[in-house]
Protein backbone atom coordinates (compact mmCIF):
# COMPACT_ATOMS: atom_id res chain seq x y z
CA UNK A 1 0.00 0.00 0.00
CA UNK A 2 1.49 3.58 -0.97
CA UNK A 3 -0.17 5.39 2.20
CA UNK A 4 1.93 3.20 4.80
CA UNK A 5 2.27 4.45 8.07
CA UNK A 6 4.56 1.95 9.54
CA UNK A 7 7.19 3.99 11.78
CA UNK A 8 10.68 3.61 10.64
CA UNK A 9 11.97 2.47 14.53
CA UNK A 10 8.78 1.44 17.26
CA UNK A 11 10.62 2.16 20.25
CA UNK A 12 9.28 -0.48 22.48
CA UNK A 13 6.40 -2.36 22.87
CA UNK A 14 4.15 0.32 21.41
CA UNK A 15 2.70 1.83 24.64
CA UNK A 16 3.41 5.50 23.21
CA UNK A 17 1.46 4.42 20.37
CA UNK A 18 -1.75 3.41 22.06
CA UNK A 19 -0.81 6.20 24.58
CA UNK A 20 -0.62 8.83 21.71
CA UNK A 21 -4.25 7.59 20.59
CA UNK A 22 -5.73 7.81 23.73
CA UNK A 23 -4.84 11.38 23.53
CA UNK A 24 -6.27 12.28 20.63
CA UNK A 25 -9.15 10.72 21.76
CA UNK A 26 -9.08 12.65 25.44
CA UNK A 27 -8.81 16.09 23.09
CA UNK A 28 -11.20 15.76 20.15
CA UNK A 29 -14.32 14.17 23.40
CA UNK A 30 -13.48 17.59 24.80
CA UNK A 31 -14.14 19.30 21.78
CA UNK A 32 -16.77 17.77 21.34
CA UNK A 33 -18.24 18.81 24.39
CA UNK A 34 -17.15 22.68 24.13
CA UNK A 35 -18.75 22.84 20.51
CA UNK A 36 -22.18 20.68 21.89
CA UNK A 37 -22.19 24.06 24.94
CA UNK A 38 -20.49 27.02 23.02
CA UNK A 39 -23.21 29.25 21.11
CA UNK A 40 -22.58 29.58 17.58
CA UNK A 41 -20.48 32.51 16.56
CA UNK A 42 -21.58 34.78 13.69
CA UNK A 43 -19.42 32.73 10.95
CA UNK A 44 -20.61 29.19 12.04
CA UNK A 45 -24.27 30.87 11.37
CA UNK A 46 -23.22 32.40 8.21
CA UNK A 47 -21.85 29.04 7.24
CA UNK A 48 -24.63 27.11 8.04
CA UNK A 49 -26.32 29.48 5.77
CA UNK A 50 -24.40 28.46 2.75
CA UNK A 51 -25.47 24.79 3.46
CA UNK A 52 -28.90 25.72 3.08
CA UNK A 53 -27.78 27.04 -0.29
CA UNK A 54 -25.31 23.92 -1.70
CA UNK A 55 -22.84 25.57 -4.54
CA UNK A 56 -19.92 24.74 -5.53
CA UNK A 57 -18.11 28.21 -4.17
CA UNK A 58 -19.10 31.17 -2.16
CA UNK A 59 -17.54 34.41 -1.85
CA UNK A 60 -15.80 33.91 1.04
CA UNK A 61 -14.42 30.62 0.48
CA UNK A 62 -15.18 27.06 -1.31
CA UNK A 63 -17.79 24.35 -0.57
CA UNK A 64 -16.23 22.32 1.67
CA UNK A 65 -17.45 23.67 5.12
CA UNK A 66 -21.04 24.16 3.73
CA UNK A 67 -20.91 20.09 2.87
CA UNK A 68 -19.38 19.54 6.51
CA UNK A 69 -22.34 21.38 7.61
CA UNK A 70 -24.99 19.93 5.72
CA UNK A 71 -24.07 16.51 6.37
CA UNK A 72 -23.93 17.34 10.52
CA UNK A 73 -27.14 19.04 10.56
CA UNK A 74 -28.97 15.66 8.42
CA UNK A 75 -27.57 13.87 11.16
CA UNK A 76 -27.90 16.07 14.16
CA UNK A 77 -30.42 18.53 13.26
CA UNK A 78 -30.27 22.23 13.45
CA UNK A 79 -28.17 22.55 16.20
CA UNK A 80 -24.68 23.54 17.19
CA UNK A 81 -23.06 20.05 17.63
CA UNK A 82 -25.21 19.50 13.87
CA UNK A 83 -23.38 22.28 12.63
CA UNK A 84 -19.55 21.65 14.04
CA UNK A 85 -20.09 17.65 13.60
CA UNK A 86 -19.01 17.45 9.91
CA UNK A 87 -15.86 20.20 11.36
CA UNK A 88 -15.72 18.20 14.64
CA UNK A 89 -14.85 14.64 11.80
CA UNK A 90 -12.54 16.89 9.48
CA UNK A 91 -10.59 17.38 12.66
CA UNK A 92 -10.63 14.53 14.33
CA UNK A 93 -9.28 13.01 11.40
CA UNK A 94 -6.78 15.35 10.84
CA UNK A 95 -5.31 15.03 14.02
CA UNK A 96 -5.00 11.39 13.57
CA UNK A 97 -3.27 11.36 10.41
CA UNK A 98 -0.50 13.93 11.65
CA UNK A 99 0.00 11.68 14.76
CA UNK A 100 0.33 8.24 12.64
CA UNK A 101 2.52 10.46 10.08
CA UNK A 102 5.08 11.91 13.14
CA UNK A 103 5.25 8.25 13.79
CA UNK A 104 6.53 7.30 10.40
CA UNK A 105 9.03 9.70 10.70
CA UNK A 106 10.11 9.13 14.26
CA UNK A 107 8.45 5.99 15.92
CA UNK A 108 5.93 5.75 18.72
CA UNK A 109 7.16 8.22 20.65
CA UNK A 110 7.31 10.94 18.38
CA UNK A 111 3.17 9.71 17.61
CA UNK A 112 3.04 10.67 21.36
CA UNK A 113 4.97 13.49 21.19
CA UNK A 114 2.66 14.83 17.82
CA UNK A 115 -0.76 13.57 19.87
CA UNK A 116 0.65 15.80 23.13
CA UNK A 117 1.47 19.21 21.00
CA UNK A 118 -2.12 18.39 19.29
CA UNK A 119 -4.25 18.11 22.28
CA UNK A 120 -2.52 21.45 23.89
CA UNK A 121 -2.45 23.90 21.86
CA UNK A 122 -5.22 26.25 21.30
CA UNK A 123 -5.30 27.01 17.86
CA UNK A 124 -5.86 23.51 17.31
CA UNK A 125 -7.80 22.04 20.19
CA UNK A 126 -10.35 25.51 20.21
CA UNK A 127 -10.12 25.62 16.67
CA UNK A 128 -11.44 22.52 15.61
CA UNK A 129 -14.40 22.71 17.73
CA UNK A 130 -15.45 25.36 15.65
CA UNK A 131 -17.35 24.57 12.04
CA UNK A 132 -14.81 26.88 10.13
CA UNK A 133 -13.24 26.29 6.47
CA UNK A 134 -9.89 25.45 8.29
CA UNK A 135 -11.19 21.39 9.38
CA UNK A 136 -11.52 20.56 6.25
CA UNK A 137 -8.43 22.46 5.12
CA UNK A 138 -6.40 21.04 8.04
CA UNK A 139 -7.83 17.17 6.85
CA UNK A 140 -7.16 17.40 3.28
CA UNK A 141 -3.68 19.45 3.70
CA UNK A 142 -2.49 16.36 6.15
CA UNK A 143 -3.53 13.88 3.53
CA UNK A 144 -1.32 15.51 1.28
CA UNK A 145 1.60 15.58 3.13
CA UNK A 146 1.05 12.01 4.11
CA UNK A 147 0.70 10.71 0.61
CA UNK A 148 4.10 12.80 -0.04
CA UNK A 149 6.26 10.79 1.81
CA UNK A 150 5.20 7.13 -0.38
CA UNK A 151 5.68 9.39 -3.51
CA UNK A 152 9.26 9.70 -2.47
CA UNK A 153 9.62 6.43 -0.43
CA UNK A 154 7.54 3.56 -2.52
CA UNK A 155 9.64 0.53 -3.70
CA UNK A 156 7.99 0.75 -6.86
CA UNK A 157 7.55 2.99 -9.56
CA UNK A 158 3.78 2.08 -9.70
CA UNK A 159 3.63 2.80 -5.70
CA UNK A 160 4.88 5.99 -6.19
CA UNK A 161 2.59 7.61 -9.24
CA UNK A 162 -0.88 5.77 -6.75
CA UNK A 163 1.03 7.81 -3.88
CA UNK A 164 1.05 10.98 -6.06
CA UNK A 165 -2.61 11.20 -7.15
CA UNK A 166 -3.71 10.87 -3.88
CA UNK A 167 -1.66 13.35 -3.24
CA UNK A 168 -3.17 15.42 -6.01
CA UNK A 169 -6.59 14.66 -5.11
CA UNK A 170 -6.10 15.58 -1.99
CA UNK A 171 -4.71 19.14 -2.48
CA UNK A 172 -7.65 19.27 -4.91
CA UNK A 173 -9.63 18.61 -1.94
CA UNK A 174 -8.08 21.58 0.44
CA UNK A 175 -8.47 24.28 -1.89
CA UNK A 176 -11.82 22.80 -2.63
CA UNK A 177 -11.72 23.96 1.18
CA UNK A 178 -10.13 27.08 1.01
CA UNK A 179 -7.64 28.93 -1.10
CA UNK A 180 -5.09 28.56 1.66
CA UNK A 181 -3.88 25.33 0.09
CA UNK A 182 -2.46 27.17 -2.94
CA UNK A 183 0.14 27.76 -0.42
CA UNK A 184 1.11 24.00 -0.34
CA UNK A 185 1.09 23.86 -4.05
CA UNK A 186 3.71 26.62 -3.48
CA UNK A 187 5.66 24.63 -0.88
CA UNK A 188 5.70 21.56 -2.48
CA UNK A 189 6.80 23.63 -5.38
CA UNK A 190 10.02 25.00 -3.86
CA UNK A 191 10.43 21.76 -2.54
CA UNK A 192 10.89 19.72 -5.93
CA UNK A 193 13.46 22.16 -7.05
CA UNK A 194 15.09 22.34 -3.69
CA UNK A 195 16.62 18.49 -2.85
CA UNK A 196 18.09 15.67 -5.24
CA UNK A 197 15.42 13.43 -4.50
CA UNK A 198 12.17 15.13 -4.97
CA UNK A 199 14.04 16.69 -8.09
CA UNK A 200 14.37 13.31 -9.52
CA UNK A 201 10.39 13.45 -9.50
CA UNK A 202 10.84 15.53 -11.81
CA UNK A 203 11.53 13.33 -14.25
CA UNK A 204 8.15 10.63 -13.68
CA UNK A 205 5.03 11.02 -14.30
CA UNK A 206 4.23 11.60 -10.82
CA UNK A 207 4.21 14.95 -9.92
CA UNK A 208 2.33 15.61 -13.14
CA UNK A 209 -0.56 13.17 -12.58
CA UNK A 210 -0.82 14.73 -9.05
CA UNK A 211 -1.03 18.15 -10.31
CA UNK A 212 -3.78 16.61 -13.21
CA UNK A 213 -6.12 14.80 -10.03
CA UNK A 214 -5.79 18.27 -7.85
CA UNK A 215 -7.14 20.03 -11.13
CA UNK A 216 -10.06 17.83 -11.55
CA UNK A 217 -11.11 17.41 -8.00
CA UNK A 218 -10.59 21.73 -7.70
CA UNK A 219 -12.91 22.03 -11.20
CA UNK A 220 -16.47 22.34 -9.98
CA UNK A 221 -15.22 25.60 -7.95
CA UNK A 222 -12.85 26.87 -10.90
CA UNK A 223 -15.99 26.49 -13.01
CA UNK A 224 -18.70 28.11 -10.24
CA UNK A 225 -16.07 30.68 -10.11
CA UNK A 226 -16.03 31.61 -14.04
CA UNK A 227 -19.47 31.92 -13.79
CA UNK A 228 -19.56 34.50 -11.59
CA UNK A 229 -16.67 36.63 -12.81
CA UNK A 230 -13.83 35.20 -10.39
CA UNK A 231 -15.93 36.65 -7.52
CA UNK A 232 -13.98 34.18 -4.73
CA UNK A 233 -10.70 35.10 -5.75
CA UNK A 234 -10.65 38.63 -6.63
CA UNK A 235 -12.45 39.12 -2.99
CA UNK A 236 -10.08 37.03 -1.15
CA UNK A 237 -7.02 39.01 -3.19
CA UNK A 238 -8.48 41.85 -1.76
CA UNK A 239 -9.05 40.90 1.38
CA UNK A 240 -5.72 39.36 1.46
CA UNK A 241 -3.50 41.53 -0.24
CA UNK A 242 -5.38 44.93 -0.23
CA UNK A 243 -3.49 48.13 1.65
CA UNK A 244 -5.50 48.47 5.34
CA UNK A 245 -5.26 51.58 7.47
CA UNK A 246 -2.60 51.31 10.04
CA UNK A 247 1.07 50.45 9.24
CA UNK A 248 3.56 47.78 8.49
CA UNK A 249 4.97 47.01 12.13
CA UNK A 250 1.21 47.09 13.48
CA UNK A 251 0.23 44.63 11.58
CA UNK A 252 3.62 42.69 11.87
CA UNK A 253 2.97 42.56 15.64
CA UNK A 254 -0.73 42.06 15.61
CA UNK A 255 0.04 39.10 13.44
CA UNK A 256 2.69 37.67 15.87
CA UNK A 257 0.31 38.73 19.05
CA UNK A 258 -2.16 35.71 17.42
CA UNK A 259 0.48 33.38 16.97
CA UNK A 260 1.95 33.92 20.39
CA UNK A 261 -1.47 34.12 21.75
CA UNK A 262 -3.01 30.89 19.73
CA UNK A 263 -0.07 28.54 19.17
CA UNK A 264 1.70 29.87 22.99
CA UNK A 265 5.41 31.53 22.78
CA UNK A 266 7.30 27.88 24.01
CA UNK A 267 5.14 25.92 21.27
CA UNK A 268 6.34 28.50 18.42
CA UNK A 269 9.65 28.54 19.68
CA UNK A 270 9.80 24.72 19.41
CA UNK A 271 8.14 24.38 16.18
CA UNK A 272 10.46 26.77 14.53
CA UNK A 273 13.48 25.30 15.58
CA UNK A 274 12.61 22.09 14.39
CA UNK A 275 11.40 23.59 11.10
CA UNK A 276 14.71 25.22 11.02
CA UNK A 277 16.91 22.13 11.88
CA UNK A 278 15.15 20.06 8.78
CA UNK A 279 15.99 23.12 6.64
CA UNK A 280 19.60 22.82 7.96
CA UNK A 281 20.32 19.13 7.94
CA UNK A 282 18.26 18.64 4.70
CA UNK A 283 19.30 14.97 5.38
CA UNK A 284 15.99 13.38 4.41
CA UNK A 285 13.79 14.96 1.82
CA UNK A 286 10.76 14.47 3.30
CA UNK A 287 11.80 16.33 6.61
CA UNK A 288 13.23 18.94 4.08
CA UNK A 289 9.85 18.92 2.00
CA UNK A 290 7.86 19.39 5.42
CA UNK A 291 9.83 22.04 6.42
CA UNK A 292 10.01 23.96 3.47
CA UNK A 293 6.22 23.92 3.16
CA UNK A 294 5.66 25.14 7.18
CA UNK A 295 8.40 27.67 6.18
CA UNK A 296 6.44 29.02 2.75
CA UNK A 297 3.42 29.12 4.12
CA UNK A 298 3.99 30.92 7.28
CA UNK A 299 6.62 33.45 5.45
CA UNK A 300 3.72 34.37 3.02
CA UNK A 301 1.34 35.31 5.77
CA UNK A 302 4.48 37.45 7.22
CA UNK A 303 4.55 38.88 3.82
CA UNK A 304 1.00 39.54 3.30
CA UNK A 305 1.17 41.50 6.67
CA UNK A 306 3.28 43.98 5.23
CA UNK A 307 0.32 45.13 3.34
CA UNK A 308 -2.76 44.67 5.02
CA UNK A 309 -4.22 43.00 8.80
CA UNK A 310 -3.57 39.03 8.82
CA UNK A 311 -6.33 36.95 10.69
CA UNK A 312 -4.06 34.36 13.80
CA UNK A 313 -5.39 31.65 12.21
CA UNK A 314 -4.59 32.03 9.00
CA UNK A 315 -0.68 30.60 9.59
CA UNK A 316 -2.42 27.31 10.79
CA UNK A 317 -1.80 24.71 8.25
CA UNK A 318 1.80 25.84 8.37
CA UNK A 319 1.79 24.12 11.75
CA UNK A 320 0.80 20.49 10.44
CA UNK A 321 4.10 20.08 9.22
CA UNK A 322 6.14 21.86 11.81
CA UNK A 323 4.26 19.62 14.58
CA UNK A 324 5.52 16.64 12.65
CA UNK A 325 8.80 17.97 12.63
CA UNK A 326 9.00 18.87 16.12
CA UNK A 327 7.55 15.49 16.91
CA UNK A 328 9.55 13.43 15.16
CA UNK A 329 13.23 15.61 15.98
CA UNK A 330 15.45 13.81 18.58
CA UNK A 331 17.04 16.55 19.97
CA UNK A 332 18.22 15.57 23.30
CA UNK A 333 17.73 16.17 26.75
CA UNK A 334 16.81 19.99 26.38
CA UNK A 335 14.74 19.75 23.58
CA UNK A 336 12.49 16.96 25.35
CA UNK A 337 12.56 19.35 28.37
CA UNK A 338 11.66 22.40 25.93
CA UNK A 339 8.56 20.69 24.56
CA UNK A 340 7.56 19.09 27.91
CA UNK A 341 7.45 23.10 28.76
CA UNK A 342 5.47 23.78 25.82
CA UNK A 343 3.04 21.42 26.33
CA UNK A 344 2.26 22.09 29.73
CA UNK A 345 2.26 26.02 28.89
CA UNK A 346 -0.92 25.73 26.01
CA UNK A 347 -2.33 22.49 28.16
CA UNK A 348 -3.11 25.78 30.78
CA UNK A 349 -4.15 28.23 28.20
CA UNK A 350 -6.31 25.92 26.02
CA UNK A 351 -8.28 25.15 29.39
CA UNK A 352 -8.33 28.75 30.16
CA UNK A 353 -9.83 29.89 26.85
CA UNK A 354 -12.32 26.89 27.10
CA UNK A 355 -13.35 27.84 30.50
CA UNK A 356 -13.68 31.52 29.18
CA UNK A 357 -15.73 30.45 26.05
CA UNK A 358 -18.24 28.65 28.86
CA UNK A 359 -18.00 30.66 32.33
CA UNK A 360 -16.11 34.37 31.62
CA UNK A 361 -13.68 34.48 34.64
CA UNK A 362 -10.84 36.50 32.56
CA UNK A 363 -11.28 40.63 33.42
CA UNK A 364 -11.98 41.13 29.59
CA UNK A 365 -14.64 43.58 28.56
CA UNK A 366 -17.32 41.15 26.87
CA UNK A 367 -17.33 43.59 23.89
CA UNK A 368 -13.51 43.16 23.26
CA UNK A 369 -13.18 39.33 23.88
CA UNK A 370 -14.01 37.19 20.86
CA UNK A 371 -15.05 34.10 23.24
CA UNK A 372 -18.31 36.32 23.40
CA UNK A 373 -19.18 36.82 19.44
CA UNK A 374 -21.65 34.03 19.82
CA UNK A 375 -23.59 35.39 22.99
CA UNK A 376 -27.10 37.02 22.81
CA UNK A 377 -28.11 35.89 19.80
CA UNK A 378 -31.23 33.53 21.00
CA UNK A 379 -32.45 36.88 23.04
CA UNK A 380 -32.52 39.33 19.63
CA UNK A 381 -34.10 36.29 17.88
CA UNK A 382 -37.15 36.29 20.46
CA UNK A 383 -37.48 39.88 20.03
CA UNK A 384 -37.53 39.79 16.25
CA UNK A 385 -40.09 36.83 16.08
CA UNK A 386 -42.46 38.75 18.47
CA UNK A 387 -41.91 41.54 16.49
CA UNK A 388 -42.91 39.67 13.10
CA UNK A 389 -46.10 38.80 14.72
CA UNK A 390 -49.56 41.46 14.09
CA UNK A 391 -48.18 42.02 10.06
CA UNK A 392 -51.52 43.14 8.97
CA UNK A 393 -53.37 40.83 7.41
CA UNK A 394 -51.76 39.40 3.66
CA UNK A 395 -48.47 40.77 4.31
CA UNK A 396 -45.47 38.50 5.09
CA UNK A 397 -43.13 39.30 8.05
CA UNK A 398 -39.90 39.15 6.52
CA UNK A 399 -36.50 39.48 8.27
CA UNK A 400 -33.20 41.42 7.84
CA UNK A 401 -30.07 42.53 9.05
CA UNK A 402 -27.78 44.95 8.44
CA UNK A 403 -24.68 42.59 8.04
CA UNK A 404 -24.44 39.17 7.44
CA UNK A 405 -23.95 38.50 11.32
CA UNK A 406 -27.52 39.27 11.84
CA UNK A 407 -28.94 37.95 9.14
CA UNK A 408 -27.00 34.75 9.63
CA UNK A 409 -27.79 34.72 13.36
CA UNK A 410 -31.68 35.54 13.42
CA UNK A 411 -32.17 32.85 10.65
CA UNK A 412 -30.28 29.82 13.01
CA UNK A 413 -32.33 30.93 16.07
CA UNK A 414 -35.99 32.03 14.62
CA UNK A 415 -38.01 28.66 15.42
CA UNK A 416 -38.84 28.25 11.79
CA UNK A 417 -35.26 29.16 10.34
CA UNK A 418 -36.79 31.73 7.25
CA UNK A 419 -34.61 33.17 5.01
CA UNK A 420 -33.33 36.29 5.86
CA UNK A 421 -31.58 39.30 3.74
CA UNK A 422 -28.58 41.67 4.26
CA UNK A 423 -30.09 45.44 3.85
CA UNK A 424 -26.05 46.95 4.08
CA UNK A 425 -25.11 49.66 3.43
CA UNK A 426 -21.74 50.49 5.12
CA UNK A 427 -20.14 46.66 4.93
CA UNK A 428 -18.37 44.45 3.41
CA UNK A 429 -19.72 42.14 0.13
CA UNK A 430 -21.12 38.46 1.07
CA UNK A 431 -22.84 35.93 -0.48
CA UNK A 432 -26.06 36.78 0.23
CA UNK A 433 -25.22 39.27 -2.84
CA UNK A 434 -25.63 35.94 -4.88
CA UNK A 435 -28.94 35.70 -3.57
CA UNK A 436 -32.38 36.65 -4.57
CA UNK A 437 -33.49 40.03 -1.74
CA UNK A 438 -36.31 42.00 -0.17
CA UNK A 439 -37.23 43.39 -3.31
CA UNK A 440 -37.11 40.17 -5.38
CA UNK A 441 -39.15 38.34 -2.86
CA UNK A 442 -41.87 40.20 -1.17
CA UNK A 443 -45.20 41.79 -2.58
CA UNK A 444 -46.32 45.40 -2.35
CA UNK A 445 -47.59 45.67 1.79
CA UNK A 446 -45.38 43.32 3.52
CA UNK A 447 -43.77 44.19 6.54
CA UNK A 448 -39.58 44.07 7.31
CA UNK A 449 -38.31 43.31 10.60
CA UNK A 450 -34.94 44.92 10.30
CA UNK A 451 -32.14 44.55 13.23
CA UNK A 452 -29.31 47.47 13.06
CA UNK A 453 -26.72 48.81 15.11
CA UNK A 454 -26.51 51.36 17.37
CA UNK A 455 -25.95 54.51 14.97
CA UNK A 456 -25.40 58.03 16.78
CA UNK A 457 -29.64 58.69 16.91
CA UNK A 458 -32.01 56.24 15.71
CA UNK A 459 -33.52 59.10 13.78
CA UNK A 460 -30.00 59.76 12.17
CA UNK A 461 -29.86 55.63 10.93
CA UNK A 462 -28.78 55.98 7.35
CA UNK A 463 -30.72 52.76 6.48
CA UNK A 464 -33.61 53.89 7.88
CA UNK A 465 -33.50 57.28 6.22
CA UNK A 466 -32.88 55.57 2.77
CA UNK A 467 -35.68 53.17 3.29
CA UNK A 468 -38.28 55.69 5.19
CA UNK A 469 -39.78 56.85 1.68
CA UNK A 470 -40.28 53.26 0.92
CA UNK A 471 -42.86 51.87 3.25
CA UNK A 472 -46.22 53.40 4.50
CA UNK A 473 -44.99 53.37 8.18
CA UNK A 474 -41.50 52.82 9.91
CA UNK A 475 -41.32 52.19 13.71
CA UNK A 476 -38.21 51.25 16.23
CA UNK A 477 -39.28 48.41 17.90
CA UNK A 478 -37.28 47.70 20.71
CA UNK A 479 -32.82 48.50 21.55
CA UNK A 480 -31.68 44.95 22.74
CA UNK A 481 -28.78 44.19 24.36
CA UNK A 482 -26.44 41.21 23.61
CA UNK A 483 -25.19 39.58 26.62
CA UNK A 484 -23.08 37.24 27.74
CA UNK A 485 -24.12 36.29 31.48
CA UNK A 486 -24.85 40.03 32.96
CA UNK A 487 -22.52 41.93 30.75
CA UNK A 488 -23.55 43.86 27.81
CA UNK A 489 -21.53 43.05 25.23
CA UNK A 490 -23.55 45.16 22.26
CA UNK A 491 -26.82 46.87 21.37
CA UNK A 492 -28.84 46.24 18.44
CA UNK A 493 -31.90 48.08 16.81
CA UNK A 494 -35.00 46.50 15.94
CA UNK A 495 -36.98 48.24 13.76
CA UNK A 496 -40.56 47.22 12.25
CA UNK A 497 -41.21 48.83 8.25
CA UNK A 498 -45.06 48.29 7.10
CA UNK A 499 -46.59 48.43 3.60
CA UNK A 500 -43.58 47.95 1.25
CA UNK A 501 -44.76 50.51 -1.29
CA UNK A 502 -43.09 47.77 -3.69
CA UNK A 503 -40.04 49.80 -4.73
CA UNK A 504 -36.73 49.90 -3.82
CA UNK A 505 -33.54 52.76 -3.53
CA UNK A 506 -31.32 52.27 -6.65
CA UNK A 507 -28.68 50.37 -6.20
CA UNK A 508 -30.33 48.68 -3.24
CA UNK A 509 -28.13 50.95 -0.83
CA UNK A 510 -24.80 51.06 -2.67
CA UNK A 511 -21.51 50.42 -0.09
Amino acid sequence: MPLSFTPMRTNGSGGGRRTAYLVIACAVLARVALAAAAPLTPDETYYWEWSRHLAAGYLDHPAAIALCIRAGTLAFGTTAIGVRAGALVAGAAASLIIVRLSGTLGGDSAMLRAAWIIACMPLAQVGLALATPDAPLLLFWALALAALVPAVRAPTARSRTIAWTIAGASLGAALSSKYTAFLLVAGVAVALCAHAEWRASLRTRGPYVALAAATIVFAPNLAWNARHGWASFAYQLAHGLAHHRGSAIAHEATLLAGQLALVTPLLLAALALATWRALHQRECPVRTMFAIVAGVTWLAFVATALRSAAEPNWQGPAYLSAIVLAASYDGGTRWRRLLRASVMLGGAVTLAISVQVLVPFLPIAAALDPTAAGAGWSALAATVDGARAGAPAGATAWVAGERYQEASELAFHLPDHPETFVVDSRGRPTQYDFRPGFAERAHAGDRLVLVLGLFTAASDDPVIAALRPYFAHVQLRAVVPLRRGTEVRAWRRVWVLDGWRGTWPAAQLAR
